[in-house]
């Protein structure tokens, strides 16, 4: 298997002649991260699947509009942020939920997942996340999760690094306020 090499693989994504393999090893290269990244925002694992498709079809559409100013990883987590929120807003529309409630119909979507084997801990941690808003959500997971870099998230977010530290803070003590309640 070659090696993949960022400032390589964007040159060839330049080329019509190498466009569609150099895009194939984007896809190797990030699948499975922008796959667990999107199922910690969504917890199903078909819709999972299915926003990740929605997310390497658009950004194989718009690989043209690409300028390279940021990171390849960056742009893919962007797309992929704005793929979940946008189907989780459908997602309560279709429930019938408020924007500020708990997204309560993913937990029952997550209880009901063949693929999901956490236990009863795991399950009172998700409930707790659930209780983030969804930018706030994905900052925790990003974070807590996969440890990614406050100035890497800025790029993402488009928002400053200072925000994001106070919004993981916040959103840490509401995990922590959730899972201690009730002990």
């Amino acid at each position: 298997m070659q090696q993949y090499i960022e400032e390589e693989i964007i040159k060839q994504l330049r080329d019509p002649a190498h466009q569609r393999d150099a895009f194939a090893q984007v896809v190797n290269f990030y699948g499975e991260k922008l796959y667990w990244q999107i199922r910690k925002m969504v917890l199903d694992h078909d819709d999972a699947n299915d926003l990740l498709q929605n997310t390497f079809l658009k950004a194989w559409m718009n690989i043209d509009y690409f300028r390279g100013e940021a990171k390849l990883s960056t742009w893919l987590y962007k797309i992929a942020i704005n793929e979940c929120i946008t189907f989780l807003n459908r997602q309560r529309v279709q429930n019938n939920v408020s924007i500020d409630d708990t997204d309560v119909f993913l937990l029952e979507r997550l209880k009901g997942d063949e693929y999901f084997d956490g236990d009863a801990a795991q399950m009172k941690l998700q409930k707790a996340i659930l209780t983030l808003p969804e930018k706030q959500r994905a900052v925790f997971n990003m974070k807590y999760f996969d440890d990614m870099k406050y100035e890497d998230m800025s790029e993402i977010f488009g928002t400053s690094v200072g925000a994001l530290k106070a919004s993981y803070h916040h959103a840490v003590k509401k995990v922590e306020e959730f899972l201690t309640k009730d002990i």
